[in-house]
């Protein structure tokens, strides 16, 4: 990775070093270079300073009408220099926002001022644990967990009540508000204002008052009802439940997963006309693990076979939750799912994670393949697999308003190192093949593509009628552009590319916000 100047650095990393000698925490184990922020931190995941609403250049093409309305991506960006170990999944979490009108487009970049975030910046220090970084070795755990209790005894702060999420992960749009999203917490409500300017509004409970701590970052909405489906992991029994929000943005009951016998990874699933579609795959989080070996907590399971659950979306409990047991296959995200044969099979479209083992331990290690899962619901049993690319791919997306019904088209982000892409594929379900490709370039990469429809409240228009958007980093030049592709292309071809004001760290997962939904 290409180094980078002080100017591109945040103020709070400006004249201080990111150096493993420097560590107050002298208990920690060796650092690794998968732990070691001098290493993650460095080339286009270094952080930036937030940026205010700032013009854009379109230098190629011209923004299309159905751009009008905000393009934002979420990622991981340290408002300070880590004081240990580090996971690329620890950083506050950043929106890159690009704001779209009349052919003209504003970068944006604001953290989500999360709980974690307005406390450490108040006393001018990182002091939150991490689950991936922190436990590192059996000293450093014991320790970071008494000043945690002693912290929270003594009001220092109160991490159970307000939460200790980084929002850093996701974003879904929902009840009328774009929310910023990470497992760990509650949603953080976010508002984009006409002139670009993102502010973040306030942690988002809706309107319960059991205790509620925390809910997934991949939230699912019916186009078709409005109903938003959720769940969360805990670690204390029941540790996987299941809720609804309605359009009012008012959470119902829970639907406990007593058949999972411990805190599952469950990060993403997929809801059917008449099903919920999650799988228990082969990581756990154990925190007995981080305790007695400080460790991290998340821990591989290879005597684990992975299972597919199926549950009804009006269940009033578990009675009819369907397992299927599908040894090989590990799904951390889930593009789509769809029923046939009146709902006696099912279609998953999904990565799978064949180097789960090793992507654990490193993030470049990570590789995946999209393929295209049947199920036979009554028999209880898969019924084929098929793999439908032969590259490392991940990040899939599709047409929105094609959730949870048959659809044809994928469009994925070709990895090179978890989350970098060196290109976009588009891939053909009803074929089992890739139909189109562009690759970014020498030097260049993007992240997760998104598509937005040209006309996505005509039913009669085509599937694939629409465009692919994306942040790309010219890494030889040190520039950040947005590109907006045709969709319907063969090669992707480009219609806009527009030069960033700022640079754009690599992050994780984005959303399109039309100007009608922003009104």
């Amino acid at each position: 990775m290409y180094p980078l100047s002080s100017s591109f650095l945040p103020d709070h990393f400006c004249g201080s070093s990111i150096n493993t000698n420097s560590y107050p925490i002298s208990w920690d184990l060796p650092i690794t270079p998968s732990t070691d922020p001098t290493h993650i931190l460095s080339g286009n995941f270094a952080p930036v300073n937030e940026l205010p609403p700032t013009a854009c250049e379109v230098e190629e093409g011209s923004l299309p009408p159905c751009l009008d309305g905000v393009y934002i991506r979420n990622g991981p960006n340290p408002q300070f220099t880590p004081r240990g170990p580090y996971h690329l999944f620890d950083g506050d979490g950043m929106l890159h926002s690009v704001r779209i009108s009349g052919g003209k487009a504003k970068l944006c970049s604001r953290y989500v001022k999360t709980y974690k975030y307005k406390q450490e910046g108040s006393r001018g220090y990182p002091f939150f644990v991490s689950p991936f970084s922190s436990f590192n070795g059996h000293l450093a755990t014991v320790v970071r967990c008494a000043i945690v209790v002693a912290r929270v005894i003594t009001g220092y702060y109160n991490p159970i009540l307000e939460g200790f999420g980084t929002a850093n992960t996701n974003l879904a749009f929902f009840c009328g508000s774009i929310f910023a999203l990470c497992e760990s917490d509650l949603p953080y409500e976010i508002r984009v204002t006409p002139d670009g300017e993102v502010t973040t509004l306030r942690r988002r409970d809706f309107c319960t008052a059991a205790p509620f701590p925390r809910m997934t970052a991949h939230p699912k909405t019916d186009p078709a009802t409005g109903e938003v489906f959720a769940f969360r992991c805990d670690i204390f029994p029941p540790f996987l439940t299941f809720f609804k929000i309605d359009s009012k943005g008012i959470k119902g009951r829970d639907l406990p997963i007593f058949s999972i016998k411990r805190t599952p990874c469950i990060h993403d699933f997929a809801i059917t006309k008449g099903f919920i579609v999650f799988q228990d795959i082969q990581i756990d989080v154990r925190p007995i693990e981080m305790i007695m070996k400080g460790i991290t907590p998340v821990v591989y399971d290879r005597r684990k076979t992975p299972r597919i659950g199926i549950l009804r979306r009006d269940a009033e409990d578990e009675t009819r939750l369907c397992w299927i047991d599908a040894p090989g296959l590990n799904m951390l995200h889930v593009i789509n799912a769809w029923e046939e044969d009146c709902g006696d099979k099912l279609v998953i479209v999904a990565p799978n994670l064949v180097s789960i083992e090793c992507g654990l331990s490193s993030l470049n290690l990570v590789y995946s393949i999209i393929e295209k899962i049947i199920l036979d619901v009554k028999e209880k049993k898969v019924v084929s697999r098929q793999q439908l690319c032969n590259m490392n791919v991940e990040f899939g997306v599709i047409n929105q308003t094609y959730i949870g019904k048959t659809n044809k088209y994928v469009y994925a982000a070709v990895i090179d190192e978890i989350p970098k892409a060196t290109g976009v594929v588009k891939l053909d379900l009803s074929a089992g093949c890739e139909v189109g490709r562009r690759m970014y370039g020498e030097g260049c990469y993007g992240g997760e593509p998104y598509f937005v429809a040209r006309e996505p409240h005509n039913p009669a228009a085509a599937e694939d009628d629409g465009y692919v958007i994306v942040y790309v980093q010219d890494e030889n030049k040190e520039e950040s552009w947005f590109l907006v592709m045709n969709a319907k292309s063969t090669t992707l071809d480009i219609v806009a590319k527009v030069r960033l004001p700022g640079r754009v760290p690599y992050g994780f997962h984005g959303l399109f916000v039309a100007q009608n939904d922003l009104n």
